[in-house]
């Protein structure tokens, strides 16, 4: 049963990486990359901070930073040198049928993906924190790099759902962690008079709206 759902593994990543071309190389290269999404991370803390307030948006980034790291850990750390499952660029059943970008192999294992964790980590709590409909749209964001790691060939399809766990996982903790400590400790928007507004502020306008009383 495990052979055969191992073959089927491979035969969607031979799929997937075979269908290639080479402007899709190049894009697909640069969804890949680290750096490539430095600007939406920027915008979502910015977005952040425009709408809970500096207070509450460094607790949220922190467990931002909780729930990626932990993925990313969990991911390569742990779950990768334990079961130790070659990249298919690095299996010698398939190995040579795998089409190379700019000769990129990755490292030795593969199990979990960590682009899977991290990426589903930061959309997934962001959604859960920003509880708008909009959000969501990160998911096609978190698709577009999951699928990028199989066209690059360095991941199965059982490795992305694989890390794709392992980021729901994290951002779920990272999720209940914040609301613990904004319960416990931070001052809830209603108390603060709205989007960023101190409550002071808020009750000196209902004061003057009321003519002092």
């Amino acid at each position: 049963m495990l052979q055969h759902l191992i073959h089927i593994d491979q035969l969607i990543l031979l799929a997937v990486n075979g269908c290639h071309a080479p402007w899709a190389d190049t894009l697909m290269w640069i969804v890949s990359g680290k750096l490539t999404w430095i600007p939406l991370y920027l915008l979502l803390a910015a977005l952040l901070f425009w709408r809970f307030g500096w207070r509450r948006a460094l607790v949220i980034l922190a467990a931002f930073g909780l729930a990626v790291g932990l993925a990313d850990y969990i991911s390569s750390g742990l779950i990768k040198p334990l079961v130790c499952r070659l990249r298919p660029t690095h299996e010698p059943a398939i190995m040579d049928s795998v089409h190379l970008v700019n000769g990129y192999r990755g490292g030795w294992f593969g199990f979990v993906s960590s682009h899977a964790a991290n990426t589903l980590a930061c959309a997934l709590l962001f959604c859960l924190v920003w509880r708008k409909p909009a959000a969501w749209w990160l998911m096609l964001w978190v698709a577009l790099n999951c699928y990028s790691r199989m066209y690059l060939g360095v991941h199965y399809l059982g490795d992305i759902l694989g890390g794709l766990a392992v980021g729901c996982l994290t951002a779920g903790l990272a999720y209940l962690l914040w609301k613990y400590v904004e319960r416990r400790w931070l001052p809830s928007p209603d108390e603060q008079g709205g989007r960023g507004i101190p409550q002071a502020d808020a009750d000196g306008a209902d004061r003057d709206s009321t003519g002092g009383c």
